[in-house]
């Protein structure tokens, strides 16, 4: 069973953008939305951030400097 939706243009734009070759713009929101939490998830929305492990050092770096800044 298939529903149609509306989109507005930049989100359209914006989905077409990050769909994989072959991909559906279903499988693209399933994608997005059925895999929460998960770097390379992240990494997909944000290609400025495709050097993964300059981007977990940054985590890394933030996680540490908020549990000091809860201890205090």
């Amino acid at each position: 069973m298939t529903k149609s939706i509306s989109l507005s243009e930049d989100v359209y734009t914006l989905l077409n953008s990050i769909r994989g070759k072959g991909e559906s713009f279903s499988e693209v929101i399933r994608r997005l939305t059925g895999n929460k939490g998960r770097l390379m998830e992240i990494v997909d929305l944000y290609p400025e951030l495709s050097e993964v492990s300059e981007y977990e050092e940054s985590v890394k770096r933030l996680r540490m400097q908020i549990d000091e800044g809860l201890k205090a």
